[in-house]
């Protein structure tokens, strides 16, 4: 399922980027959030917790850490403050993953 806003609302879309969703490649848009490219992609769970319940995008504004997301290899990064950007590798991920010291 593909969000897409109706012609004549007055709104312009950033520059297009391409970039890996769970590594399919898909094109999002500069100036748009991680989280905005997820629900746009039909993805409403973000991550699974170790109990195996679904979590999303829930604030919206990187309070509540529910729509986290590994990004670039990266976990626990919040997909509704992450801008979209040229190149970039997003994957949905299981529970809380401590973060890897390299």
């Amino acid at each position: 399922m593909t969000l897409r806003l109706p012609d004549g609302h007055g709104l312009a879309r950033g520059r297009a980027v391409s970039l890996l969703l769970d590594g399919r490649a898909v094109t999002a848009y500069e100036g748009e959030s991680v989280a905005a490219l997820l629900l746009a992609e039909g993805h409403v769970a973000t991550r699974v917790t170790r109990g195996g319940e679904p979590r999303g995008v829930f604030c919206g504004m990187g309070v509540c850490h529910d729509c986290l997301v590994v990004v670039d290899g990266i976990p626990n990064t919040r997909a509704c403050v992450t801008w979209v950007r040229e190149g970039m590798n997003v994957r949905r991920q299981d529970g809380v993953r401590a973060l890897e010291v390299r």
